[in-house]
Protein backbone atom coordinates (compact mmCIF):
# COMPACT_ATOMS: atom_id res chain seq x y z
CA UNK A 1 0.00 0.00 0.00
CA UNK A 2 1.13 3.43 -1.20
CA UNK A 3 2.46 5.37 2.14
CA UNK A 4 0.70 8.90 2.75
CA UNK A 5 2.40 11.62 1.81
CA UNK A 6 3.52 14.01 4.12
CA UNK A 7 1.28 17.32 4.64
CA UNK A 8 4.18 19.57 3.48
CA UNK A 9 3.14 18.64 -0.20
CA UNK A 10 5.73 21.62 -1.62
CA UNK A 11 8.66 19.95 -0.26
CA UNK A 12 7.98 16.56 -0.94
CA UNK A 13 7.73 18.08 -4.30
CA UNK A 14 11.06 19.68 -4.36
CA UNK A 15 12.53 16.36 -2.97
CA UNK A 16 11.84 14.61 -5.77
CA UNK A 17 12.76 17.47 -8.31
CA UNK A 18 9.36 18.39 -9.62
CA UNK A 19 9.32 21.92 -8.91
CA UNK A 20 10.63 24.14 -11.63
CA UNK A 21 9.01 27.62 -10.25
CA UNK A 22 6.28 28.64 -7.45
CA UNK A 23 4.95 31.36 -6.63
CA UNK A 24 5.22 32.64 -2.94
CA UNK A 25 6.41 29.39 -1.73
CA UNK A 26 5.82 30.22 1.87
CA UNK A 27 2.43 31.28 1.48
CA UNK A 28 1.70 28.23 -0.66
CA UNK A 29 3.37 26.02 1.75
CA UNK A 30 1.16 27.19 4.31
CA UNK A 31 -1.98 27.11 2.23
CA UNK A 32 -0.98 23.57 1.51
CA UNK A 33 -0.80 22.41 5.04
CA UNK A 34 -4.68 22.75 5.59
CA UNK A 35 -7.11 20.65 4.48
CA UNK A 36 -9.04 19.66 1.73
CA UNK A 37 -7.70 21.82 -0.22
CA UNK A 38 -7.91 21.89 -4.30
CA UNK A 39 -5.12 21.86 -6.75
CA UNK A 40 -5.45 22.15 -10.51
CA UNK A 41 -3.78 21.31 -14.03
CA UNK A 42 -5.17 21.44 -16.95
CA UNK A 43 -5.35 18.92 -20.22
CA UNK A 44 -5.96 20.25 -23.90
CA UNK A 45 -7.53 16.94 -25.83
CA UNK A 46 -5.19 17.61 -28.77
CA UNK A 47 -5.41 13.92 -29.49
CA UNK A 48 -7.80 10.83 -28.47
CA UNK A 49 -4.72 9.86 -25.76
CA UNK A 50 -2.57 11.31 -23.36
CA UNK A 51 0.97 10.66 -23.53
CA UNK A 52 4.22 9.93 -21.26
CA UNK A 53 4.92 13.56 -21.09
CA UNK A 54 1.71 14.03 -19.34
CA UNK A 55 2.72 11.52 -16.75
CA UNK A 56 4.39 14.49 -14.56
CA UNK A 57 1.15 16.34 -14.38
CA UNK A 58 -1.09 13.75 -13.48
CA UNK A 59 1.24 12.06 -10.93
CA UNK A 60 1.46 15.76 -9.10
CA UNK A 61 -2.24 15.54 -8.98
CA UNK A 62 -2.24 12.07 -7.60
CA UNK A 63 0.47 13.07 -4.94
CA UNK A 64 -2.10 16.19 -3.89
CA UNK A 65 -4.89 13.11 -3.82
CA UNK A 66 -2.80 10.66 -1.25
CA UNK A 67 -1.70 14.01 0.90
CA UNK A 68 -5.45 14.30 1.54
CA UNK A 69 -6.36 16.89 -0.74
CA UNK A 70 -9.28 16.87 -4.18
CA UNK A 71 -7.24 16.86 -7.53
CA UNK A 72 -8.89 18.57 -9.90
CA UNK A 73 -8.58 17.92 -13.42
CA UNK A 74 -9.25 20.51 -16.12
CA UNK A 75 -9.99 19.31 -19.92
CA UNK A 76 -10.14 21.80 -22.74
CA UNK A 77 -12.79 21.43 -24.43
CA UNK A 78 -12.82 25.07 -25.18
CA UNK A 79 -9.16 25.66 -25.30
CA UNK A 80 -8.99 22.61 -26.95
CA UNK A 81 -9.96 24.31 -29.86
CA UNK A 82 -7.77 26.89 -30.11
CA UNK A 83 -4.47 25.47 -29.18
CA UNK A 84 -1.64 26.62 -26.61
CA UNK A 85 1.12 28.28 -28.27
CA UNK A 86 3.48 27.45 -25.45
CA UNK A 87 6.75 25.75 -26.68
CA UNK A 88 5.51 25.24 -30.01
CA UNK A 89 7.64 27.28 -33.06
CA UNK A 90 4.34 26.99 -35.09
CA UNK A 91 0.34 26.96 -34.63
CA UNK A 92 -1.56 23.97 -34.41
CA UNK A 93 -4.20 22.65 -36.87
CA UNK A 94 -7.30 23.28 -35.67
CA UNK A 95 -9.54 20.37 -34.62
CA UNK A 96 -13.43 19.36 -35.92
CA UNK A 97 -15.86 19.03 -33.35
CA UNK A 98 -16.65 15.37 -33.72
CA UNK A 99 -12.86 15.01 -33.10
CA UNK A 100 -12.61 16.67 -30.34
CA UNK A 101 -15.76 15.47 -28.68
CA UNK A 102 -13.76 11.82 -29.23
CA UNK A 103 -10.58 13.79 -28.23
CA UNK A 104 -12.05 15.19 -24.78
CA UNK A 105 -13.90 11.35 -24.27
CA UNK A 106 -10.27 9.90 -24.12
CA UNK A 107 -8.73 12.29 -22.28
CA UNK A 108 -11.37 11.90 -19.51
CA UNK A 109 -11.29 8.34 -19.35
CA UNK A 110 -7.58 8.46 -18.95
CA UNK A 111 -7.48 11.06 -16.38
CA UNK A 112 -10.19 8.99 -14.02
CA UNK A 113 -8.11 5.67 -14.49
CA UNK A 114 -5.18 7.48 -13.04
CA UNK A 115 -6.30 9.52 -10.22
CA UNK A 116 -8.96 7.28 -8.88
CA UNK A 117 -8.91 5.06 -6.48
CA UNK A 118 -7.11 7.47 -3.92
CA UNK A 119 -9.50 7.66 -1.30
CA UNK A 120 -10.23 11.42 -2.53
CA UNK A 121 -12.86 12.94 -4.42
CA UNK A 122 -10.99 14.14 -8.22
CA UNK A 123 -13.24 16.39 -10.06
CA UNK A 124 -12.69 16.18 -13.85
CA UNK A 125 -14.17 19.53 -15.44
CA UNK A 126 -14.47 21.03 -19.47
CA UNK A 127 -14.11 24.76 -19.47
CA UNK A 128 -16.33 24.38 -22.13
CA UNK A 129 -19.16 24.45 -19.88
CA UNK A 130 -18.68 27.98 -19.09
CA UNK A 131 -16.99 29.26 -21.68
CA UNK A 132 -19.42 28.57 -24.17
CA UNK A 133 -22.26 30.36 -22.98
CA UNK A 134 -19.71 33.39 -22.99
CA UNK A 135 -19.98 36.03 -25.88
CA UNK A 136 -17.08 37.83 -27.59
CA UNK A 137 -18.15 41.32 -26.07
CA UNK A 138 -18.77 40.15 -22.85
CA UNK A 139 -15.54 38.76 -22.59
CA UNK A 140 -14.14 41.30 -23.28
CA UNK A 141 -15.65 43.79 -21.47
CA UNK A 142 -14.97 41.30 -18.17
CA UNK A 143 -12.27 39.99 -18.61
CA UNK A 144 -9.81 41.42 -21.29
CA UNK A 145 -10.07 44.81 -20.04
CA UNK A 146 -8.07 43.92 -16.93
CA UNK A 147 -5.27 42.13 -18.67
CA UNK A 148 -2.66 44.74 -19.58
CA UNK A 149 -1.30 44.30 -22.94
CA UNK A 150 2.18 44.98 -21.84
CA UNK A 151 1.88 42.23 -19.30
CA UNK A 152 1.03 39.47 -22.47
CA UNK A 153 3.21 40.81 -24.32
CA UNK A 154 5.92 40.49 -21.83
CA UNK A 155 5.42 36.57 -21.27
CA UNK A 156 8.29 33.68 -22.68
CA UNK A 157 5.39 32.09 -24.50
CA UNK A 158 4.58 34.73 -26.68
CA UNK A 159 8.21 36.65 -27.27
CA UNK A 160 9.55 33.54 -28.62
CA UNK A 161 6.81 33.51 -31.00
CA UNK A 162 7.19 37.24 -31.95
CA UNK A 163 10.58 36.78 -32.67
CA UNK A 164 10.51 33.99 -35.06
CA UNK A 165 10.76 35.13 -38.44
CA UNK A 166 8.79 33.79 -40.96
CA UNK A 167 11.27 31.52 -43.83
CA UNK A 168 9.64 33.03 -46.83
CA UNK A 169 9.21 36.56 -45.87
CA UNK A 170 11.97 37.27 -43.40
CA UNK A 171 9.46 39.32 -41.20
CA UNK A 172 9.49 39.07 -37.79
CA UNK A 173 6.28 38.40 -35.81
CA UNK A 174 4.02 36.61 -38.20
CA UNK A 175 4.60 32.94 -36.20
CA UNK A 176 1.34 33.82 -33.39
CA UNK A 177 -1.78 34.29 -34.38
CA UNK A 178 -4.54 36.33 -32.75
CA UNK A 179 -6.08 33.28 -32.07
CA UNK A 180 -2.91 31.80 -30.06
CA UNK A 181 -2.41 35.11 -28.62
CA UNK A 182 -6.30 35.17 -26.91
CA UNK A 183 -5.39 31.16 -25.72
CA UNK A 184 -3.66 32.74 -22.61
CA UNK A 185 -6.75 34.66 -21.42
CA UNK A 186 -8.95 31.74 -22.18
CA UNK A 187 -6.19 30.09 -19.53
CA UNK A 188 -6.28 33.07 -17.21
CA UNK A 189 -9.86 33.24 -16.72
CA UNK A 190 -10.10 29.51 -16.27
CA UNK A 191 -8.21 30.09 -13.09
CA UNK A 192 -10.49 32.56 -12.07
CA UNK A 193 -13.34 30.35 -12.59
CA UNK A 194 -12.29 26.98 -11.01
CA UNK A 195 -11.91 29.78 -7.73
CA UNK A 196 -14.72 31.03 -7.79
CA UNK A 197 -16.83 27.30 -8.04
CA UNK A 198 -14.64 25.07 -6.56
CA UNK A 199 -12.57 27.42 -4.38
CA UNK A 200 -9.08 25.82 -6.22
CA UNK A 201 -6.54 28.09 -5.40
CA UNK A 202 -3.71 26.30 -6.73
CA UNK A 203 -2.57 25.98 -10.26
CA UNK A 204 0.24 23.15 -11.63
CA UNK A 205 1.75 22.54 -15.19
CA UNK A 206 4.50 22.23 -17.38
CA UNK A 207 7.60 24.66 -17.25
CA UNK A 208 6.09 26.11 -20.44
CA UNK A 209 3.00 27.20 -18.73
CA UNK A 210 4.51 29.62 -16.09
CA UNK A 211 3.17 32.84 -18.55
CA UNK A 212 -0.30 31.37 -18.49
CA UNK A 213 -0.57 29.97 -15.18
CA UNK A 214 1.03 33.93 -13.44
CA UNK A 215 -1.48 35.62 -15.87
CA UNK A 216 -4.50 33.50 -14.09
CA UNK A 217 -2.83 34.62 -10.95
CA UNK A 218 -2.66 38.64 -12.25
CA UNK A 219 -6.39 38.37 -13.24
CA UNK A 220 -7.51 36.74 -10.00
CA UNK A 221 -5.91 39.71 -7.68
CA UNK A 222 -6.91 42.40 -10.62
CA UNK A 223 -10.71 40.91 -10.20
CA UNK A 224 -11.36 39.35 -6.74
CA UNK A 225 -8.44 40.44 -4.72
CA UNK A 226 -8.23 36.70 -4.22
CA UNK A 227 -4.32 34.98 -3.52
CA UNK A 228 -3.90 32.02 -6.52
CA UNK A 229 -0.80 30.43 -6.50
CA UNK A 230 1.11 28.56 -8.86
CA UNK A 231 3.83 25.73 -9.11
CA UNK A 232 5.47 24.71 -12.73
CA UNK A 233 7.42 21.15 -13.05
CA UNK A 234 10.04 20.80 -15.30
CA UNK A 235 9.27 19.03 -18.67
CA UNK A 236 10.18 15.34 -18.76
CA UNK A 237 13.06 14.92 -20.98
CA UNK A 238 16.21 13.09 -21.10
CA UNK A 239 19.77 13.71 -19.97
CA UNK A 240 20.78 14.82 -23.60
CA UNK A 241 18.13 17.59 -23.45
CA UNK A 242 15.46 15.59 -25.75
CA UNK A 243 11.79 15.25 -24.78
CA UNK A 244 10.88 11.91 -23.03
CA UNK A 245 8.05 9.43 -24.75
CA UNK A 246 9.44 10.07 -28.36
CA UNK A 247 10.83 6.81 -29.80
CA UNK A 248 12.12 6.84 -33.78
CA UNK A 249 7.97 5.04 -34.09
CA UNK A 250 6.54 7.81 -32.79
CA UNK A 251 4.89 8.95 -29.39
CA UNK A 252 4.56 6.71 -26.25
CA UNK A 253 0.85 6.51 -25.82
CA UNK A 254 -1.16 5.85 -22.61
CA UNK A 255 -3.75 4.53 -24.53
CA UNK A 256 -3.35 1.14 -25.35
CA UNK A 257 -4.58 1.45 -28.43
CA UNK A 258 -1.73 3.47 -29.73
CA UNK A 259 1.01 1.80 -27.71
CA UNK A 260 0.44 -1.47 -26.09
CA UNK A 261 1.16 -2.24 -22.40
CA UNK A 262 4.40 -4.22 -23.55
CA UNK A 263 5.96 -1.20 -25.86
CA UNK A 264 5.02 0.75 -23.20
CA UNK A 265 6.62 -1.47 -20.76
CA UNK A 266 9.97 -1.85 -22.99
CA UNK A 267 9.96 1.99 -23.28
CA UNK A 268 11.23 2.72 -19.61
CA UNK A 269 13.36 -0.92 -19.39
CA UNK A 270 14.98 0.27 -21.99
CA UNK A 271 15.72 3.95 -20.45
CA UNK A 272 19.66 5.08 -19.48
CA UNK A 273 20.61 4.41 -15.91
CA UNK A 274 20.07 8.33 -15.33
CA UNK A 275 16.96 9.12 -16.68
CA UNK A 276 15.34 5.67 -15.37
CA UNK A 277 16.54 7.34 -11.85
CA UNK A 278 14.67 10.67 -12.27
CA UNK A 279 11.78 9.47 -13.25
CA UNK A 280 11.55 6.72 -10.58
CA UNK A 281 11.35 10.09 -8.16
CA UNK A 282 9.13 11.97 -10.39
CA UNK A 283 6.66 9.49 -11.68
CA UNK A 284 6.49 6.88 -9.22
CA UNK A 285 4.69 6.52 -5.80
CA UNK A 286 7.69 4.68 -4.11
CA UNK A 287 9.24 6.78 -1.09
CA UNK A 288 12.29 8.20 -1.75
CA UNK A 289 14.37 6.12 0.74
CA UNK A 290 13.31 3.28 -1.38
CA UNK A 291 14.19 4.47 -4.53
CA UNK A 292 17.55 5.95 -2.60
CA UNK A 293 17.91 2.55 -2.16
CA UNK A 294 17.60 1.45 -5.71
CA UNK A 295 19.79 3.49 -7.25
CA UNK A 296 22.44 2.46 -4.64
CA UNK A 297 22.16 -1.02 -6.03
CA UNK A 298 22.27 0.16 -9.39
CA UNK A 299 25.78 1.57 -8.41
CA UNK A 300 26.81 -1.72 -7.57
CA UNK A 301 25.01 -4.21 -9.92
CA UNK A 302 24.21 -1.89 -13.01
CA UNK A 303 23.82 -4.84 -15.40
CA UNK A 304 20.32 -5.99 -13.05
CA UNK A 305 18.81 -2.58 -14.33
CA UNK A 306 16.81 -2.86 -10.51
CA UNK A 307 15.60 0.94 -11.55
CA UNK A 308 14.60 0.80 -14.87
CA UNK A 309 12.66 -3.00 -14.18
CA UNK A 310 10.82 -1.03 -11.20
CA UNK A 311 9.78 2.18 -12.75
CA UNK A 312 8.56 -0.29 -15.77
CA UNK A 313 6.58 -2.49 -13.36
CA UNK A 314 5.19 0.64 -11.05
CA UNK A 315 3.88 2.80 -14.31
CA UNK A 316 3.09 0.22 -16.57
CA UNK A 317 0.69 -0.91 -13.78
CA UNK A 318 -0.97 2.40 -12.84
CA UNK A 319 -1.67 2.97 -17.23
CA UNK A 320 -2.45 -0.06 -18.33
CA UNK A 321 -3.83 -2.09 -14.72
CA UNK A 322 -3.37 -5.36 -13.56
CA UNK A 323 -4.03 -7.06 -16.98
CA UNK A 324 -1.83 -4.39 -18.61
CA UNK A 325 1.23 -5.65 -16.68
CA UNK A 326 0.61 -9.45 -16.59
CA UNK A 327 0.36 -8.72 -20.91
CA UNK A 328 3.69 -6.98 -20.50
CA UNK A 329 5.67 -9.57 -18.49
CA UNK A 330 4.49 -12.33 -20.48
CA UNK A 331 5.71 -10.61 -23.75
CA UNK A 332 8.92 -9.76 -22.21
CA UNK A 333 9.47 -13.42 -20.75
CA UNK A 334 9.33 -14.65 -24.19
CA UNK A 335 13.03 -13.10 -24.84
CA UNK A 336 14.09 -14.88 -22.18
CA UNK A 337 13.23 -18.47 -23.47
CA UNK A 338 9.81 -18.96 -21.71
CA UNK A 339 7.11 -20.69 -24.17
CA UNK A 340 4.86 -18.98 -26.43
CA UNK A 341 1.25 -19.55 -25.65
CA UNK A 342 -2.20 -18.13 -26.70
CA UNK A 343 -0.69 -14.71 -27.84
CA UNK A 344 -2.91 -12.51 -30.05
CA UNK A 345 -1.70 -12.02 -33.17
CA UNK A 346 -1.37 -8.10 -32.53
CA UNK A 347 0.35 -8.69 -29.70
CA UNK A 348 2.88 -11.15 -31.58
CA UNK A 349 3.32 -8.35 -34.16
CA UNK A 350 3.89 -5.70 -31.69
CA UNK A 351 6.84 -7.94 -29.59
CA UNK A 352 8.07 -9.25 -33.19
CA UNK A 353 7.99 -6.06 -34.49
CA UNK A 354 11.42 -5.85 -36.17
CA UNK A 355 11.72 -9.73 -36.85
CA UNK A 356 11.24 -11.43 -40.79
CA UNK A 357 8.03 -12.55 -41.18
CA UNK A 358 6.70 -15.33 -44.25
CA UNK A 359 3.10 -15.60 -45.36
CA UNK A 360 1.86 -19.50 -45.82
CA UNK A 361 -1.60 -20.86 -47.15
CA UNK A 362 -3.54 -21.72 -44.37
CA UNK A 363 -4.07 -25.28 -45.93
CA UNK A 364 -0.37 -26.25 -45.29
CA UNK A 365 -1.55 -27.00 -41.99
CA UNK A 366 -4.31 -29.43 -42.47
CA UNK A 367 -3.40 -33.29 -42.95
CA UNK A 368 -0.09 -34.38 -41.77
CA UNK A 369 1.20 -30.34 -41.71
CA UNK A 370 3.75 -28.60 -42.93
CA UNK A 371 7.23 -29.98 -42.07
CA UNK A 372 9.56 -27.73 -39.35
CA UNK A 373 12.26 -28.42 -41.83
CA UNK A 374 10.15 -26.45 -45.23
CA UNK A 375 9.69 -23.89 -42.43
CA UNK A 376 12.61 -22.91 -41.13
CA UNK A 377 14.28 -22.50 -44.99
CA UNK A 378 11.40 -20.52 -46.04
CA UNK A 379 11.63 -18.27 -43.48
CA UNK A 380 15.41 -17.96 -43.75
CA UNK A 381 16.24 -18.84 -40.33
CA UNK A 382 18.16 -22.14 -42.43
CA UNK A 383 19.45 -21.64 -46.00
CA UNK A 384 18.82 -25.02 -47.07
CA UNK A 385 16.47 -28.11 -45.68
CA UNK A 386 19.48 -30.01 -45.16
CA UNK A 387 20.98 -26.91 -43.00
CA UNK A 388 17.62 -27.11 -41.23
CA UNK A 389 17.88 -30.31 -40.62
CA UNK A 390 21.22 -30.01 -38.95
CA UNK A 391 19.73 -27.44 -36.38
CA UNK A 392 17.08 -29.62 -35.29
CA UNK A 393 19.15 -32.62 -34.52
CA UNK A 394 21.51 -30.30 -32.95
CA UNK A 395 18.89 -29.29 -30.79
CA UNK A 396 18.88 -25.23 -31.81
CA UNK A 397 15.22 -25.02 -33.55
CA UNK A 398 12.22 -24.14 -31.62
CA UNK A 399 8.38 -23.54 -32.35
CA UNK A 400 6.54 -20.69 -29.87
CA UNK A 401 10.11 -20.86 -27.37
CA UNK A 402 9.39 -25.10 -27.52
CA UNK A 403 12.76 -27.03 -28.33
CA UNK A 404 11.57 -29.26 -31.53
CA UNK A 405 14.23 -32.59 -31.44
CA UNK A 406 12.07 -34.52 -34.10
CA UNK A 407 13.55 -33.85 -37.52
CA UNK A 408 10.33 -34.92 -39.08
CA UNK A 409 8.16 -32.72 -36.84
CA UNK A 410 4.99 -31.36 -38.56
CA UNK A 411 3.75 -27.90 -37.74
CA UNK A 412 -0.76 -28.06 -37.58
CA UNK A 413 -2.95 -25.62 -36.54
CA UNK A 414 -2.14 -26.58 -33.00
CA UNK A 415 0.71 -25.00 -33.22
CA UNK A 416 -1.03 -21.45 -33.71
CA UNK A 417 -0.10 -19.21 -30.51
CA UNK A 418 -2.42 -16.62 -32.10
CA UNK A 419 -5.03 -16.67 -34.48
CA UNK A 420 -2.92 -16.72 -37.68
CA UNK A 421 0.76 -17.17 -36.32
CA UNK A 422 3.26 -19.13 -34.52
CA UNK A 423 6.92 -18.06 -33.58
CA UNK A 424 10.21 -19.95 -34.82
CA UNK A 425 13.40 -19.87 -34.12
CA UNK A 426 16.77 -21.16 -34.52
CA UNK A 427 19.47 -20.71 -31.63
CA UNK A 428 19.57 -18.10 -29.06
CA UNK A 429 18.53 -15.14 -30.33
CA UNK A 430 17.50 -16.07 -34.56
CA UNK A 431 13.72 -15.46 -34.52
CA UNK A 432 11.05 -15.11 -37.67
CA UNK A 433 7.36 -15.31 -37.35
CA UNK A 434 5.20 -18.06 -39.80
CA UNK A 435 1.53 -16.25 -40.68
CA UNK A 436 -0.82 -18.55 -42.10
CA UNK A 437 -4.08 -17.21 -44.00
Amino acid sequence: MTPPITPDLLTDFQARGLVHQSTDPQTLRDWLAGTGRRVYAGFDPTADSLHVGHLVALMLLRRVAQAGHEPVALVGGATGMIGDPSGRSEERNLLEPEQLAANIAGVERQIRAILDGTGQPVHVVNNADWMQGVGYLEFLRDVGKHVPLVQMLGKDSVQSRLDRKDPESGQRGTGLSYTEFSYMLLQAWDFVHLSDALDCRVQIGGSDQWGNITAGIDLGRRLRGRDLYGITCPLLTKADGTKMGKTAAGAIWLDSRRTSPYRFYQYWINLDDGDAGRCLERLTQLPLEESLTLHAQRESNPAARDTQKRLAEELTGLVHGASGLASARAATAIFFGAEIDRLDDSLLADIFVDVPSQEFSLSLLAGEGLPLIDALEATGLAQTRSAARRTIQQGGAYVNNRRIADTDYRLTARDLTGATTLVLRTGKKSYALARFQ
